[in-house]
């Protein structure tokens, strides 16, 4: 049996005008920002290599961790202002009751590894990749910027107790240096 290409247009065509109350590209739950007082998805971001699956959830259960969230790696006021901070305010956090600090961004886990190296994040800061920016879009804190390549997290700093948002700063552009600095970080003990 040959099927011609007119025959599969057609068949497009009448699956296409097939009544149905929900559009193939969007969900008809409007979703919300991840708010203070709510979980953290249980998804699995990579450190260092595709093959080491860090599971969110369980990275931060029962425990207190900072997780800030970058546009790119290698990006000027990533580079130069946001990780720098927090490598700078590692200790300062840590002694503060922070077990660890996590930097996320929607980029491969190779990048990140390498952006990590160059900024010397050893012990201090976990280097996360988001390449799908399935945890992104499951916190609704993604935006979309074409010369970085299209979607991409919004800039902002989340306080993590076991598992649970206790403080969220999200930058009010989106992409600012401002609120979600490691400066601005307010610890509860």
């Amino acid at each position: 049996m040959f099927v011609t290409r007119s025959a599969i247009i057609r068949g497009i065509a009448a699956f296409n005008k097939q009544p149905s109350n929900r559009s193939l590209h969007a969900t008809s739950l409007a979703m919300a920002p991840i708010q203070v007082g709510d979980p953290l998805p249980s998804l699995d971001l990579f450190e260092d290599s595709p093959a080491n699956k860090v599971n969110i959830s369980d990275l931060t259960a029962g425990k207190k961790v900072v997780l800030f969230a970058v546009p790119g790696a290698f990006t000027p006021g990533c580079s130069k202002t946001h990780l720098p901070g927090y490598v700078q305010n590692a200790d300062k956090l840590k002694s503060d009751g922070v077990a660890e600090i996590v930097c996320v961004s929607v980029n491969d886990p190779y990048v990140m590894a390498a952006w990590g190296t160059q900024h010397n994040t050893k012990g201090k800061v976990r280097m996360l990749a988001d390449p799908s920016g399935n945890f992104i879009k499951a916190l609704d804190l993604g935006t979309n910027l074409p010369p970085l390549g299209g979607f991409r997290s919004k800039r902002f700093s989340m306080v993590i107790n076991d598992s649970k948002v206790e403080e969220l700063n999200v930058e009010p552009d989106g992409t600012g240096l401002s609120c979600s600095l490691a400066d601005k970080i307010k610890i509860k003990k």
